[in-house]
Formats: C-alpha cells, structure tokens, sequence
C-alpha cells in the first residue's frame, strides 16, 4: 500500500486550523504537530500511487495555511 511522510510548515498561527483540515482528508492517516524546522507530520496511506499523488499534490499541498511541505514516499 502506497504511503507517504509530508512534513509541512504552515503560516504563523494557524497550525491548530490547519491540522484540523488535514485529519479531514481522506487518505490522511496520521497527524502530529511538532517544534523544529517543521510544524506537522502527516502520514498519507492510500490504495494507489496516483490516490497518494493526488492527496500530497492536490489536496494537502492546495491548503490555505500550508507554507512549504517536504513529501517522503515510502520505500516499500
């Protein structure tokens, strides 16, 4: 199954509105906000390649408050 780590840095302030955002997502599996060089940590698992692309690319990466993000797909 297709998986992905997104880390994201979001606009100053909105980290609680934003995580709230991404747990709606589908595909969206897992969601931390942390201190250091990045605000949050996402987890995207989903059935296909193109499912994942689509959620990282599309989804995720469209945000309001989403700044920059760095996607790491999982070596499986």
């Amino acid at each position: 199954m297709p998986t992905a780590i997104m880390l994201i840095n979001a606009e100053l302030g909105a980290e609680k509105s934003l995580i709230g955002d991404l747990k709606a997502i589908e595909n969206v599996t897992e969601v931390y906000e942390v201190y250091g060089v990045y605000d949050i940590v996402v987890k995207i698992t989903a059935d296909s390649m193109d499912k994942l692309k689509e959620t990282a690319s599309r989804r995720i990466r469209s945000l309001k408050n989403v700044r920059s993000t760095l996607t790491m797909i999982v070596v499986e």
